[in-house]
């Protein structure tokens, strides 16, 4: 008997998947056998170097499947690359957004439009793609975030998008399940390359994990196997649910 943990029978899409959260869930991913499509906006050699990495280190199939999951032209051909070369997507893991400050009051509306379009609707469209092939059976893990609970100063239009990631999220669950699963994770500061100077210094970790039990900046790896589970079959029964994966930052 194959354990729940497992997702040898799985292919999964993962958008965002260059980035070091990407990244992460992609070798937690096919660590666990799933077979991965890799997704990107721009960012093929990258891709292409990390599917070799997959396939090395897990043996694993790995497909690399560019294009703007903004776009609903781009996301069915990434889609149909994902189906040609791996065969049906079974899950769906929306990971990836954009993250720019803004204070409110200097907030223009192209800034607003663009982190909605991003973090909000492309994940709406590829999620609505992907059910509409999933045949009645699927997971789809979104990424969402501590923000979306207690909010921030400069990032009004990041925290409003993954609060409706967590709508979306939950809404989904009802209208899709329970032949596809639909859940989210909601991490705190992740350390990234994006963000890896800044966490060298020890007063912006403290104002950036104020309030958390481990006042430390999650790594990616500690976040990736979360997303596993909810792939996988040890999470049969949850349905709408929202993981906080942030130390404790938000307690529900």
């Amino acid at each position: 008997m194959s354990s729940p943990f497992r997702l040898d029978d799985e292919v999964v899409l993962l958008t965002g998947s260059t980035g070091g959260l990407g990244r992460a869930m992609a070798h937690a991913l096919a660590g666990a056998g799933a077979r991965v499509a890799l997704n990107h906006l721009d960012d093929t050699g990258r891709a292409e170097a990390l599917a070799a990495e997959l396939t090395d280190r897990h043996g694993t199939e790995v497909v690399v499947a560019g294009g703007d999951v903004s776009r609903p032209d781009r996301i069915d051909a990434v889609l149909d690359r994902t189906e040609e070369r791996l065969g049906r997507c079974t899950v769906l893991v929306n990971n990836a957004g954009t993250m720019e400050a803004a204070p409110f009051l200097e907030m223009t509306r192209e800034h607003w439009d663009h982190t909605l379009l991003h973090d909000l609707t492309a994940p709406m469209l590829v999620a609505q793609r992907f059910a509409r092939r999933a045949r009645g059976h699927g997971r789809i893990v979104n990424v969402s975030s501590q923000l979306a609970f207690k909010g921030a100063r400069e990032f009004a239009s990041y925290t409003a998008a993954k609060a409706g990631v967590v709508g979306l999220t939950r809404a989904l669950a009802r209208e899709l399940g329970p032949g596809v699963r639909v859940n989210a994770i909601a991490p705190g500061p992740v350390l990234t390359p994006l963000i890896s100077d800044l966490a060298e210094d020890p007063a912006w970790v403290e104002e950036r994990t104020a309030g958390a039990v481990t006042g430390t900046i999650a790594t990616p790896e500690e976040l990736a196997p979360v997303v596993v589970f909810l792939a996988a079959a040890a999470s049969e029964l949850m349905h709408g649910q929202v993981l906080h994966v942030n130390g404790g930052g938000v307690m529900m």
